[in-house]
């Protein structure tokens, strides 16, 4: 874990568990990184990712302030919440939408790791299109030595988060 933490304060990526799937990670405040996992994946680009956090505080890297009483309702969780960000400084993140999703996992070694790294970009590990990698195995393949670290946790096989946006304070489910 120690070495992950290294690598991805250095600007590197790597595949570790998430919450939910096995997560392609990168620092979500650098530029280089977020291109790097794009590049990697053959992600469409207009498509943002979800950022990894580890406390509400987190939000204000990124300008966001945010109700934290109604945030406190779905995290920690497996729920990805978008929240506005019109910040053209991170539109290398938000891909123009002026807006970002973000997820505090209920994951305590991933906390730990994110205290340490700061908000990590998370999409699944497969190429766009691609079935998601369900193990370190399966990650490989897709992506060999192209990603600096990998962390096996066993098999998984959670469904993605759950994304939902806020509408005058109301919930909306963009995805189940």
């Amino acid at each position: 874990m120690e070495k992950a933490i290294r690598i991805l304060k250095e600007g590197g990526i790597g595949v570790l568990g998430t919450d939910t799937l096995y997560g392609l990670v990168g620092s979500a405040l650098s530029p280089e990184t977020v291109a790097r996992i794009y590049r990697i994946k053959e992600r469409d680009v207009a498509k943002p990712f979800i950022i990894l956090i580890s406390s509400l505080d987190d939000l204000k890297l990124f300008k966001i302030k945010a109700d934290r009483k109604l945030l406190a309702e779905y995290w920690p969780g497996k729920v990805s919440i978008i929240l506005p960000c019109p910040e053209e400084e991170f539109a290398y993140l938000h891909r123009g939408k002026k807006s970002l999703a973000f997820r505090f996992p209920d994951k305590p070694n991933l906390i730990a790791l994110l205290k340490e790294t700061g908000p990590l970009v998370a999409p699944s590990v497969n190429p766009e299109g691609s079935k998601p990698a369900e193990t370190i195995e399966q990650a490989r393949e897709y992506f060999n030595d192209s990603v600096d670290f990998y962390l096996d946790e066993g098999k998984l096989t959670s469904l993605p988060s759950t994304l939902i946006a806020f509408k005058k304070g109301k919930a909306i489910i963009k995805r189940k």
